[in-house]
């Protein structure tokens, strides 16, 4: 296999971008549509500002090989839907059982983790927090503070993405919610379905 060359991006944290990024995708709030509780608020944003980037990932993919990494930088608007605080639509990864890193730039945020049977786990993340999302674990970032939300990640570079794995089941089991006293707490999702048993063997048999 010939030798790829070395890679160079910066992270800018006032645009929330990596510089000398490969790719860029961006969410607006019309494209996140079944995420939020309150449907009828969600609809009211839509019509205000449907077109406007909720969340935006810029990233350096060098290959899509077996062994090497993707590094980027996620960037999410501060806000609520109701009183659920923005979000990203959140994924497994296709490879579940490959891990992701996170490190918090700027913003306050919660990266709500939940296993393939349902279990919950919760992560906050400030500047300089590192979090670990170990595989087989569902993971979506939460943006609880006033200001944008800065982090860059790095995952396998073969791990892909499986965001289906959420919409079938309802959503995550837990929402991210304004406590009301200036912070955040966990809530039960009321339209959650537990996934089939068959379905979490499956997914928990992906070693490859």
């Amino acid at each position: 296999m010939p030798l790829f060359e070395p890679g160079v991006a910066y992270v800018d944290i006032s645009s929330g971008q990596l510089k000398g990024a490969t790719s860029r995708y961006v969410k607006t709030f019309r494209d996140l549509d079944g995420l939020y509780e309150d449907s009828a608020a969600f609809s009211s944003l839509v019509d205000r500002s449907g077109d406007e980037v909720a969340y935006e990932v810029t990233d350096y993919k060098p290959s899509s090989n077996l062994g090497d990494i993707i590094i980027g930088v996620t960037r999410m608007e501060p806000g609520k839907i109701g009183n659920e605080y923005y979000m990203t639509r959140g994924h497994i990864h296709a490879r579940p059982n490959r891990p992701e890193m996170y490190y918090g730039e700027s913003g306050l945020g919660v990266m709500l983790l939940e296993s393939p049977d349902g279990q919950i786990r919760t992560i906050e993340i400030k500047p300089r927090t590192m979090c670990y999302v170990p595989p087989f674990w569902i993971h979506r970032s939460v943006n609880v503070g006033r200001q944008p939300l800065v982090m860059t990640f790095s995952y396998p570079a073969d791990s892909g993405q499986d965001y289906d794995i959420i919409a079938k089941a309802g959503g995550m089991r837990s929402r991210i919610v304004d406590d009301g006293k200036g912070g955040w707490k966990t809530v039960e999702n009321k339209g959650y379905r537990i996934r089939p048993q068959a379905l979490v063997d499956s997914i928990m048999a992906k070693v490859e």
